[in-house]
């Protein structure tokens, strides 16, 4: 089930990121125990494996995965220190998760943040900035849909499409960034960057655009290119939260298959932007991946009365435009719907971004 010579994964978090990624990891033969504080999923796996499924037949399979409750991770003091902690919470789970982990890693031990947002920064406060690794998941639509099972509905990298980015914070390329990408590439399409900030800012405008959307309107990925009012309003999201980005500095990479410099240009009147990003977004409206017809994961929250991560997404990108002079009203008008979603003191539907 593992090399035990190898490092010592754990992680922290097994829904449907971690969940994911552990069980690729377990499958290849890494030591990977993976913690998590639902109790049913937990006892789906130590029963029957965690199964995932895929659009290809060879990618469904079962893994055996060591795994921890919640309040069973003191006994990791009885056991190999961790070499590799996968952080994959929600945002808001980022410090306390963080705080648990770091008594039991081993002295050259890291934490890796495999999450949607910018969490680097509050993770390095805890562990310090030597021992964490950032990781961007990109196009992945996996969703774990019930206890001890986890389907993706995008197709796997192929063309050397690339799906996980690995990057040092200082951006040089290390070798244990090296390593971690090769390990990842047990799971799809790795590469080692020096540039982190900018693929960090790069998907965060992409998630900007599809999460607090999907959340706010209700609607798939697919259903929100549909409507025109819906994929003009994304634009502004997008076009807002790369000014910001430019602003303080990052190297932006694509957001998603758009130019990110389009997307500003479309949002400061150039035509020829604006057509150009619209009919790339509406292209996306006739994709066959079953992904395309998914609500994105804060959509998912609202469905599942979950706390959701808009003032890690929309609302950050906010605060960092304060913080430089810059204003992104409709990342703010988004933020805002979100929280009265939440509250329910609406129910999630187009007029919420449309009452300005």
């Amino acid at each position: 089930m593992s090399d035990s010579s190898g490092p010592r994964i754990i992680m922290m978090g097994a829904g449907a990121l971690g969940g994911y990624v552990g069980a690729h990891l377990a499958q290849a033969g890494h030591d990977v125990t993976m913690v998590d504080f639902w109790h049913d999923h937990i006892q789906a796996i130590r029963e029957h494996g965690l199964h995932l499924s895929g659009l290809t037949p060879e990618e469904n399979f079962s893994a055996k995965v060591r795994t921890m409750h919640l309040h069973e991770v003191s006994g990791l003091s009885k056991q190999r220190p961790v070499d590799i902690a996968f952080v994959s919470m929600k945002s808001y789970d980022t410090d306390w998760i963080t705080t648990l982990i770091k008594p039991y890693l081993s002295p050259s031990g890291y934490v890796v943040s495999l999450q949607n947002c910018i969490n680097e920064e509050t993770i390095a406060g805890i562990v310090g900035w030597g021992r964490t690794i950032g990781c961007i998941a990109s196009a992945i639509s996996v969703e774990l849909y019930e206890p001890g099972r986890i389907r993706r509905q995008a197709p796997k990298a192929s063309g050397g499409n690339t799906i996980f980015r690995v990057g040092e914070v200082h951006g040089r390329l290390t070798q244990r960034v090296k390593d971690l990408a090769a390990m990842l590439q047990h799971v799809d399409g790795t590469k080692a960057t020096s540039n982190l900030w900018g693929e960090r800012w790069s998907k965060l405008s992409q998630n900007a655009m599809r999460n607090g959307l999907s959340a706010a309107t209700g609607l798939s990925g697919r259903e929100m290119d549909e409507i025109e009012s819906v994929r003009h309003f994304s634009m502004r999201l997008g076009g807002e939260a790369v000014r910001i980005g430019l602003a303080l500095g990052y190297e932006l990479e694509k957001v998603g298959k758009l130019d990110p410099h389009d997307l500003l240009r479309a949002l400061e009147g150039d035509q020829d932007a604006f057509a150009r990003t619209d009919a790339m977004m509406l292209a996306q409206t006739t994709s066959g991946a079953r992904g395309a017809l998914q609500r994105p994961s804060m959509g998912q929250d609202i469905l599942k009365g979950r706390r959701t991560e808009i003032e890690y997404i929309n609302g950050f990108i906010v605060r960092k435009g304060q913080e430089i002079g810059i204003e992104a009203p409709a990342n703010a008008l988004l933020t805002e719907a979100v929280r009265r979603v939440e509250r329910g003191e609406v129910q999630p539907s187009v007029q919420n971004i449309l009452a300005e």
